[in-house]
């Protein structure tokens, strides 16, 4: 007898031998029976789906579960003017005189026109600090409090980013390479220094928040690509408290800039951690450039608004090709952000020079975004069997208007995340979400896909590039599975596959677009076990728990002067 069936439903398995079905069983966390609901055996449990899609469960190949959103700051989504950013900043100043520090999130870089924001805007606020992150963490937006209590001053250097200055060497109160440097051993431990929303107990708080939020949103698996060394320990108690509701895969982060002992460091640590089917070790991430917004990805051309401008590699030419063939040769995969059409160029040399040299095959190594690829390099990813782990909602005019499309220049939007273009050309194409810098929902990533259109449905570009919901659910599956040598057993629904699977709200296949938007997970079943049930005890059960946390003052504490 079968612990669970589920029938009454559309399967898409995802198994070429058997691609659709009406019923899936489940018995000792492995899949037993893909068929027909007539011929199911009897189980102990049985869920009538009333028609409705049936898929392996959502992989999440780019998540930033240790992100999250801090409940004492205030969000700046959707807020697209300065007006609009103050009034927000100075509610929540005015609403909790007991932080000491006055922190936002999700600051689109478009803010202010023509120029970036600077310490003067957010001037008359407040007498506290205000510490500000954009919605890509990879930049911050300081006032002149913040700037004192952090002993910014005239050619100050910080371990968390680089301050820009200027003509006259002052501090403007903006802060470039915020999350390559902020993740580093050194830039981590002068975060939970001087601001305490990212001290190691509101840090496991957010992992324990993004992790439900996962299981509600049908992912059963998630790659949470930047774990720095010092923080491996939050994953282990999440493991060890049982609260890893998902899979998690960690990528372990590697500073461009480290002494070479530090691979070896890297190699310790994985094989020192635990293993479990619930989580595991080992992926590297690494940089090769920054991101387009603030002219910081590197271009093969100038930016179309600054000209003479391209931007910078993260380390010198040369030096990506050495760390990617060292951590090769040691058994890693790795994992590289790469936005810009120089800084995607520079990865895929440095995978093919360590793959030559090392003589390795499948190790799957990935690259992460892939926003504006030269059409020349379009065609080596398949060919070296490395993975574009990429995030359709990065794609939404809504996003990336007067930013993103101006500093590409129009002539170069048709290179832009171009995920019909690789999977056509057999490449693997792993989708994700990029949390928190995009909505964790897979449905909305889908919709993405499927549209290439801002969430209210306008303003469609780049439509070349749209692909179909199967293309996109396999994208979230299948690819994924992939990606990270699990495709023996995640991302497909057959015969002793995990069973890792989620039932939507309805069946997805016969809604257009917009109708997504509508939809849920109703199911998700992590190794057999139901760990989100839209209407039963399972989400009670995920929610009780996480309200039990002592929600602590994530940006309260005492600034450093």
């Amino acid at each position: 007898m079968l612990d669970l069936l589920l029938t009454g439903a559309r399967v898409r398995t995802f198994d070429p031998a058997q691609p659709w079905a009406e019923a899936v069983g489940i018995d000792g966390g492995r899949i037993a029976y893909v068929g027909p609901a007539a011929e199911a055996p009897s189980a102990k449990e049985t869920r009538h789906l009333g028609g409705s899609l049936v898929t392996p469960g959502i992989i999440d190949s780019h998540n930033h579960l240790l992100l999250g959103f801090d409940p004492d700051a205030v969000s700046l989504e959707g807020a697209e003017t300065l007006t609009e950013v103050r009034s927000r900043i100075a509610g929540l100043a005015q609403e909790r005189p007991d932080l000491d520090w006055i922190c936002a999130e999700n600051a689109v870089y478009s803010i202010v026109e023509n120029r970036r924001p600077n310490a003067a805007d957010l001037a008359g606020l407040t007498d506290r600090p205000i510490f500000v992150t954009t919605y890509d963490q990879h930049s911050v937006w300081l006032n002149d409090a913040a700037l004192s209590a952090l002993g910014i001053t005239a050619g100050a250097d910080i371990a968390w980013g680089n301050p820009e200055y200027d003509r006259d060497g002052r501090p403007t109160g903006w802060v470039t390479d915020f999350y390559t440097s902020a993740m580093t051993s050194a830039g981590l431990a002068a975060l939970q220094r001087d601001i305490p929303m990212y001290s190691p107990e509101l840090r496991y708080r957010k992992l324990l928040g993004s992790l439900e939020m996962a299981t509600r949103s049908g992912i059963t698996t998630i790659v949470e690509p930047q774990v720095p060394i010092a923080e491996i320990n939050l994953f282990e108690r999440a493991l060890t408290e049982g609260r890893l509701s998902s899979r998690v895969i960690a990528a372990l982060f590697h500073p461009v800039d480290s002494a070479p002992a530090f691979r070896t460091d890297l190699r310790t640590a994985v094989d020192d951690a635990p293993r479990s089917d619930r989580l595991r070790f080992g992926p590297v991430k690494l940089y090769a450039d920054d991101v387009i917004e603030p002219h910081t990805a590197w271009m093969l051309e100038d930016y179309a608004n600054r000209p003479g401008h391209r931007g910078h590699p993260s380390v010198p030419v040369g030096e990506l090709s050495r760390i990617v063939t060292e951590l090769d040769r040691l058994g890693f995969q790795t994992h590289t952000h790469a936005t810009g059409d120089g800084g995607i160029r520079l990865a895929l040399d440095a995978i093919e020079d360590a793959q030559r040299t090392n003589g390795t095959r499948d190790r799957r190594h990935g690259i992460v975004h892939v926003e504006c690829l030269d059409p020349a390099d379009l065609p080596r990813f398949a060919e070296l069997g490395v993975t574009a782990a990429m995030q359709p909602r990065h794609a939404s005019p809504d996003l990336i208007e007067g930013t993103w499309m101006d500093n590409i220049g129009e002539q170069r939007w048709d290179r832009a995340w171009r995920v019909r273009s690789l999977m056509e050309s057999g490449a693997h194409v792993a989708l994700s979400s990029d949390w928190q810098v995009g909505e964790m929902d897979p449905l909305v990533g889908i919709y993405s896909a499927l549209t290439r259109a801002g969430l209210d449905g306008t303003n469609s570009w780049t439509q070349n590039e749209i692909i179909t919901l199967d293309q996109a659910l396999a994208g979230y599956t299948r690819e994924g599975a992939w990606a990270w040598h699990a495709d023996d057993s995640l991302g497909v629904i057959r015969m002793g596959a995990q069973a890792d699977i989620v039932a939507w709200s309805a069946d997805l296949y016969r809604l257009d677009p917009a109708g997504l938007l509508d939809q849920r997970a109703e199911l998700t079943i992590v190794g057999g076990e139901i760990v989100h049930d839209a209407h039963g005890d399972a989400a009670s059960r995920i929610d009780v728990a996480a309200k039990t946390l002592d929600h602590g003052q994530s940006c309260s504490g005492h600034s450093h002067g």
